[in-house]
């Protein structure tokens, strides 16, 4: 593991909901000065690092690194891979390829197309268990025929499991005691309704989002559906730490898998 990152910030001091389960809608419509809403370049990042209180990480993506608050807790993680690294490269492109060429067989809606978080258009769908909107309850997130079938192979596909066990391990590793309440509480879950059908065995998240690009971009953003002290295969707080991508050129590629957990399901459970 590699050395620590100390930042300045108070998490308990961030803007949440009143029973603490979710982050702050206001928080995520505010549009805070030169941050919110649209992508950077990497010459805007820079100079935002000498005109904000933002400090400009120059990590390799091997190593592993926690980022610590004021009070010496955990905040983020910089998940770094594992010592086979080129096998991993295999994986991570296999898994990007696995994306690119099944684009062309799913079939989204123009909300799955544009949504919140995207800069541009590029089509993203979700699978797994959820529970908010007007669902009434804990359920399978629905798409059609077409795209569960393609859904299906990439779940059922070795990259993407192993893509869904190093995050389980980067959580378990750096948060036990959290990683240990995620698990007993799905299982909770799990026993109450059986019908509810699970992206991967033995993973502590409920959900996935396929982001199949071909410029999977995401302008700063907070996932404030998720729970408030859980967090998201980018192993941060991701409903109280603004977070995006960097942009990319027209002639470079880019899709995304992500994985997390609605804080609808604790609520319910």
């Amino acid at each position: 593991m590699g050395n620590t990152i100390q930042v300045d910030v108070n998490i308990e001091g961030i803007e949440h909901s009143g029973p603490v389960w979710i982050g702050s809608q206001t928080a995520e419509t505010v549009h805070e000065d030169g941050m919110a809403g649209r992508k950077y370049t990497a010459d805007e990042i820079f100079q935002l690092t000498g005109e904000r209180d933002l400090i400009y990480i120059n990590w390799g993506g091997m190593l592993s690194i926690p980022i610590i608050n004021s009070h010496g807790r955990i905040i983020a993680i910089l998940g770094g891979t594992p010592r086979d690294i080129e096998n991993w490269k295999t994986i991570t492109d296999g898994a990007a390829k696995l994306m690119e060429d099944n684009t062309h067989r799913i079939s989204v809606s123009e909300e799955q197309l544009n949504h919140r978080c995207a800069h541009g258009s590029y089509p993203s769908i979700t699978r797994g268990v959820s529970h908010g909107g007007r669902q009434t309850e804990p359920g399978n997130l629905q798409t059609n025929k077409k795209n569960k079938r393609v859904m299906d192979e990439l779940l059922a596909h070795e990259h993407f499991n192993w893509l869904s066990k190093w995050a389980n391990l980067l959580f378990w590793t750096f948060a036990p005691l959290l990683a240990t309440f995620f698990q007993v509480q799905m299982g909770l879950l799990a026993a109450s309704k059986p019908s509810l059908v699970w992206n991967f065995t033995g993973s502590v998240f409920a959900a996935c989002t396929f982001n199949f690009g071909p410029h999977a971009i995401t302008v700063p953003h907070l996932d404030f559906a998720n729970l408030a002290w859980g967090g998201s295969t980018v192993l941060i707080l991701s409903t109280h730490i603004r977070h995006s991508n960097v942009p990319i050129t027209v002639d470079e590629f880019r899709v995304s898998f992500t994985q997390y957990t609605a804080s609808g399901l604790f609520h319910w459970i």
